[in-house]
């Protein structure tokens, strides 16, 4: 897919790679880009910035994503990219426990990770196959692929993210309709900042900006690759992982052993 004169949707577009994907597509020359995000202050700005519209959205409240797309679909014709990037990440309070965050934030995390892409793709996917096809990019993380130590939560909702996304793919491929999930590792965001001090982008190797990651989604777009891989190395991990499983984990227990100073 080329964006120039399309209508994309970007959730979680007030800062970060959302951000960064609004201006590479108002830049690619789409014909409008819609900036959603919970902060609509934030959606507000970037909206401004890059002449696009902004809508201030809960991803994980169903009924507001079909009512923003309604809106969309009426005043535009459609919506040809929908961009589910919209994420928050929790690490476990327990490093010694993998079950130790409770109930809220994994339903927190299910209803953000998880079904935010289920709430888009159910209310975009009916307009696109009507008019012969469109575009889902989901954001994920390779965390989805391979692990993230000391995120539990985080892992195991990006594993079901991509699962449903492979879903999408082979449900709705027949119907013109191409999906994409992009798999970064490390990339300087608030979210990663969040994280402990191991986790800074300074103490970390191969850190990309998000306008980096951006620069990947144009290039794996028009390449319409289901996985994008910002990080080239993710499919090194990922192919280690899958040729001996048993021992890919006996490597993340050390490297987990080594991150809390116990090996």
């Amino acid at each position: 897919m080329n964006v120039k004169d399309k209508v994309v949707v970007v959730t979680g577009g007030a800062e970060g790679i959302g951000a960064a994907l609004a201006r590479r597509f108002a830049k690619e020359g789409a014909r409008a880009v819609i900036v959603a995000d919970r902060n609509g202050e934030g959606a507000a700005a970037v909206a401004r910035e890059i002449g696009g519209e902004a809508v201030t959205l809960d991803v994980s409240d169903g009924a507001a994503v079909a009512a923003m797309v309604a809106d969309i679909e009426a005043r535009h014709g459609g919506i040809d990219l929908f961009c589910s990037n919209a994420g928050v990440g929790d690490g476990d309070p327990d490093k010694d426990s993998a079950a130790s965050s409770p109930d809220a934030v994994w339903n927190r995390a299910w209803n953000v990770n998880v079904m935010a892409h289920v709430h888009a793709a159910r209310a975009v996917t009916p307009g696109m196959a009507a008019r012969g096809g469109g575009y889902l990019l989901n954001t994920v993380s390779a965390a989805g692929l391979l692990s993230q130590i000391g995120g539990a939560v985080y892992s195991t909702t990006k594993h079901a993210a991509i699962g449903f996304a492979e879903s999408l793919a082979i449900t709705h491929g027949d119907q013109g309709i191409k999906v994409s999930v992009l798999c970064p590792q490390g990339v300087d965001t608030a979210m990663l900042r969040q994280g402990d001090a191991a986790s800074q982008p300074q103490n970390l190797d191969g850190v990309l900006t998000p306008d980096e990651v951006a620069e990947s989604v144009v290039q794996g777009l028009a390449e319409e690759k289901f996985l994008i891989l910002p990080h080239p190395v993710v499919l090194t991990y990922m192919q280690r992982k899958t040729a001996d499983y048993d021992r890919w984990l006996g490597g993340m227990r050390r490297l987990r052993a080594k991150m809390m100073g116990k090996g």
